[in-house]
């Protein structure tokens, strides 16, 4: 195995790894918490 299969799988395994994280993080079950976190921001801070 050569330097350069070596670096296309290790660009097939990376480019794997982005493509799942990002369904997970875009999956519709995640809805709920998106919309929580989207608010935070425009929320008051209660100070002590």
């Amino acid at each position: 195995m050569n330097v350069g299969t070596m670096s296309g799988i290790a660009t097939a395994v990376s480019m794997l790894a982005f493509v799942l994280a990002t369904a997970w993080a875009m999956n519709s079950r995640r809805r709920k918490d998106f919309e929580r976190v989207q608010m935070l921001p425009l929320e008051e801070d209660v100070q002590p």
